[in-house]
């Protein structure tokens, strides 16, 4: 799948950025169909499995990044590149800025709804098979699977990105968002009035910093996944008093099961009902993973791809 929304944001934040994307792939390879990094003049973004296929690419990407050009390149991940995978890969590397972005996405007519579609390689008008097979896909549940056929990519657009909210930028409210940042399927923010705190996060990470916590929950959406972890366990209450006046679809908060207890008690006696404080989750993270604060970030990262486990993601979906 492609992330439009994040490509977007790389390009307004760095103006010309190169998109590496996993096209196809055979026998045994480090990364799946489908992945993808984004890569700029003096950085990147995501990794398509590291090592010498990543160096070639990233280098290869920062040559075309002033042409806006596409190319299509296959690697032999053993004699190629000197590694034992053996397996072979198609990368498809495009170059971006917001001229081409506002003519090949904004303005381009999409044919397939969310769906997009592109000539990448050759001069071969849409194969009349291909049409068929995608106006079908449309008319049936399920993803699509990124593919390279005759010369031209098909990738899902990823449209059910959903909103993390963070509330509180202290250690690991900072490792939270660095896990989740790069990972398609949400859109992380991170409320904190600390400006120290806040300045250390992924670029990619929304800032809510100008407001109080609070004001940000109130403002979120139904879907928002809602993580409670301020330095203060009277402002965390107040967070959890208000998650509960709304909906939403998940809530953790941090802390022991004494605190969770304290909490309950409290919130009971606000008014809660026993089954809406149920629908928050305390403790947070995999206890047997422990409690250094990178440990209960890929716990709790864990936990919501498992709730948020969608279909055609990297190297799943329909084959077309």
């Amino acid at each position: 799948m492609i992330d439009l929304s994040r490509l977007a944001d790389l390009i307004a934040a760095h103006g010309s950025v190169a998109r590496v994307v996993i096209a196809e792939h055979k026998g045994s390879a480090p990364r799946d169909t489908g992945t993808a990094m984004y890569v700029w003049r003096d950085g990147q973004q995501g990794t398509i499995g590291g090592g010498h296929l990543e160096h070639a690419a990233t280098k290869r990407a920062r040559e075309i990044l002033k042409d806006r050009a596409t190319i299509v390149t296959r690697h032999a991940l053993g004699p190629d590149l000197g590694q034992c995978c053996g397996g072979a890969v198609t990368l498809v590397t495009e170059a971006w800025d917001a001229a081409r972005a506002r003519d090949e996405i904004d303005a381009a007519d999409w044919p397939f709804a969310g769906i997009f579609l592109r000539r990448v390689e050759g001069d071969a008008p849409l194969p009349q098979k291909l049409r068929r097979k995608l106006a079908m896909s449309s008319e049936m549940s399920g993803a699509i699977k990124t593919q390279l056929v005759e010369g031209w990519l098909v990738e899902q657009v990823w449209e059910d990105r959903q909103p993390v909210y963070i509330y509180g930028a202290g250690h690991v409210g900072q490792a939270l968002a660095r896990v989740l940042a790069p990972l398609p399927q949400f859109e992380t923010w991170v409320a904190d009035v600390r400006p120290d705190l806040m300045a250390a996060l992924p670029e990619s990470v929304h800032r809510a910093d100008q407001v109080p916590p609070t004001a940000v929950m109130a403002k979120a959406p139904p879907e928002a996944a809602h993580f409670i972890m301020t330095p203060e366990h009277d402002y965390d209450l107040e967070l959890c008093h208000t998650v509960l006046q709304r909906p939403f679809e998940y809530a953790g908060l941090i802390g022991s099961a004494t605190k969770w207890a304290r909490f309950r008690k409290r919130l009971r006696e606000l008014g809660h009902a026993e089954a809406q404080i149920d629908r928050i989750e305390c403790p947070i993270g995999a206890k047997e993973l422990g409690k250094d604060p990178h440990a209960i970030a890929i716990g709790v990262a864990a936990r919501l791809l498992d709730l948020r486990r969608l279909p055609g993601s990297l190297g799943t979906g329909m084959e077309l």
